[in-house]
């Protein structure tokens, strides 16, 4: 079995049976464990792979990482597992730190089974960056992922080379959380560059409201443009029918550029009291459900796009609440009761 299919059914793992890795051992034999398989480390050799590991110049009597992965005889990987239903913080790092420091680890992680976080020491050497490098959600893979975790495999381990692709990975992931700042919240100071040429007169609060407004919606149009054109690309070059291909069936699921737009909206208007990596997309016939943790019980939203009247549908009550809207703007009206929705899966 490839590395590709081992992390795609640990994948699936998480989303069927997330419910019953209430503890720690429950995320590490079930989850953690076969991850590190899955990388050929041989978890039964505890001279690779040591459980329970202590350091005594940590200086806390006691005090254990939950593995440490060695690699020629020297520690080099460090993790550090929690319950599923732990909400990773700094907190959780702490004990990491302090191995860190000592050790000749390079690398740490932290995870929960659901969510990985990997650090190493960018800002300053041999301490421990705050910032995780990369951070993902197992039950909500994403393919990219795959050729950076690679790099951790037994067999291809090569500090130089990680090291290389974290300060990458550290740097992309923070412009990307800037530049969707930028286009849900466009700064004054870009708005009045975005506006030059367009508005000679005076720059009033009334006009930056207005074209704000104007920019917010370019940034979307820009990116949902730029996703039609990658899936008409794509399907010009699958035109040819062949005959494995079957013919398209009347009423197959079609997920729709409103729908994704909507689902966009929703997630930018969510992050400030919930992880975006939690939150998810599954389209159905009559509706597109946007859910937490991939899971049908943790239901945050549901767009009614597929009709002439759009509605979305609001879950901050044991039954759906249908709410009509005139136009994609309008989820943003209904932003608090999504937050209150949202706030009840963060914990």
């Amino acid at each position: 079995m490839s590395f590709e299919e081992q992390i795609s059914l640990l994948s699936e793992r998480v989303r069927s049976y997330s419910s019953t890795m209430e503890t720690e051992e429950a995320v590490k034999t079930a989850v953690v464990l076969p991850f590190l398989r899955a990388l050929g480390y041989d978890v039964f050799d505890p001279s690779e792979v040591v459980p329970e590991f202590t350091a005594d110049a940590v200086g806390k009597k006691g005090e254990k990482v939950d593995y440490a992965i060695k690699i020629d005889g020297e520690v080099r990987i460090l993790i550090e597992c929690k319950p599923i239903t732990t909400n990773l913080d700094r907190v959780h790092l702490a004990q990491l730190f302090r191995y860190f420091t000592v050790t000749s680890a390079k690398f740490a992680i932290l995870t929960n089974g659901r969510t990985w976080h990997f650090h190493t020491d960018l800002e300053e050497p041999n301490k421990l960056d705050a910032r995780p490098f990369l951070s993902f959600d197992l039950s909500d893979f994403q393919q990219h992922v795959v050729s950076e975790l690679r790099k951790f495999a037994r067999s291809d381990f090569d500090v130089d080379g990680i090291l290389a692709s974290a300060e990458r990975l550290k740097y992309t992931s923070s412009l990307k959380s800037a530049i969707l700042e930028i286009i849900e919240n466009p700064p004054e100071d870009f708005v009045r560059i975005a506006a030059r040429g367009l508005y000679e007169g005076k720059f009033t609060s009334s006009v930056k409201d207005q074209f704000t407004s104007l920019v917010r919606s370019a940034f979307r149009e820009v990116i949902r443009d730029s996703v039609k054109s990658r899936i008409s690309s794509a399907l010009d070059d699958n035109d040819q029918p062949t005959e494995e291909t079957p013919a398209p069936v009347e009423d197959e699921i079609i997920t729709t550029e409103e729908e994704i737009e909507g689902y966009m909206i929703v997630k930018s208007i969510v992050r400030e009291v919930i992880a975006v990596n939690r939150v998810g997309m599954r389209d159905a016939k009559s509706y597109c459900a946007i859910l937490v943790d991939n899971n049908n019980r943790k239901p945050l939203a549901r767009l009614h796009f597929n009709r002439s009247i759009k509605y979305v549908g609001l879950f901050d009550k044991d039954t759906e609440e249908r709410v009509q809207i005139d136009s994609l703007d309008g989820i943003y009206a209904i932003s608090e009761r999504l937050k209150e929705t949202a706030q009840r899966y963060a914990d």
